[in-house]
């Protein structure tokens, strides 16, 4: 086993997203290292911190959730697994506190300076998305309309699609929230160089979303490592757990040992 007892993983969702939307995930993954503290972080503005101003900035949102941590006696080094913004966040942390991080896996990711703005959210979605945003519609079509756009199953099962319902009824994200998070992501620039010597990006081939070319542009600027999954959309976590644990396990192997050589 690679981790050691004193490992611990902040989990971090995208775009409106939180802890709930990991569903299973987050349970498999401490399955998958029972020795290690996972942590399911949300950031502000959604999850039970819905009531608050989302943050105007990615480096804010680190701040925000470094704040928090240290509130719940979650103390660094930490390991990232983020998704989408959470990604954003995961990249400014290492940027800018790189004691505090022992490695990041980023899941389906786009930041300039590496792509254009046309794979980094894919035109045939954006009609999709300005309806989620400006029509009003019931909270099981918003979340199947989601469920489309970051899945490649065919059908979403039913307890999913209830669960993601149920907390939006809970943590409802405001549109100002939203849109916050949103000019945050369009804004953030990432550094042209990696931010931590230890990186694993995952991309979906099959994402709808986001171009997987954003992560194999990310991973050819950083010349860090790249797993690609040939048929999982967006929410890779969702679509194929068992395989990003997998990836996440090689990854770790790989670095245990680097740093034995």
């Amino acid at each position: 086993m690679v981790l050691s007892a004193m490992d611990t993983w902040i989990l971090l969702r995208g775009l409106t997203r939180e802890a709930a939307h990991w569903g299973r995930f987050a349970d498999d993954f401490q399955r998958a290292w029972p020795e290690a503290q996972v942590v399911t972080l949300d950031l502000p503005g959604n999850g039970p911190f819905h009531a608050r101003p989302s943050p105007p900035s990615v480096p804010d949102m680190v701040t925000a959730c470094r704040a928090e941590l240290a509130r719940q006696g979650v103390r660094p080094p930490f390991r990232l697994f983020a998704m989408s913004l959470g990604a954003m966040v995961a990249t400014e942390w290492a940027r800018s506190a790189p004691e505090d991080i022992g490695g990041c896996v980023l899941v389906n990711t786009s930041f300039r300076p590496f792509s254009p703005f046309f794979h980094r959210l894919r035109p045939r979605n954006y009609a999709a998305l300005l309806g989620l945003a400006l029509l009003p519609r019931s909270p099981g079509r918003i979340e199947r309309t989601i469920w489309r756009l970051t899945s490649h199953a065919p059908e979403p099962p039913t307890a999913v699609i209830d669960a993601w319902v149920a907390a939006r009824a809970r943590h409802p994200v405001s549109a100002t929230n939203a849109l916050r998070q949103l000019l945050a992501a369009a804004r953030y620039r990432a550094p042209a160089v990696a931010p931590h010597p230890h990186i694993l990006l995952l991309a979906s081939q099959n994402d709808r979303l986001v171009n997987s070319r954003c992560s194999q542009a990310i991973a050819r600027g950083w010349q860090c490592d790249l797993a690609l999954h040939p048929q999982a959309g967006h929410d890779l976590p969702l679509d194929d757990p068992l395989w990003v644990l997998e990836q996440v396990q090689q990854w770790l192997c790989r670095v245990a040992a680097a740093k034995h050589r």
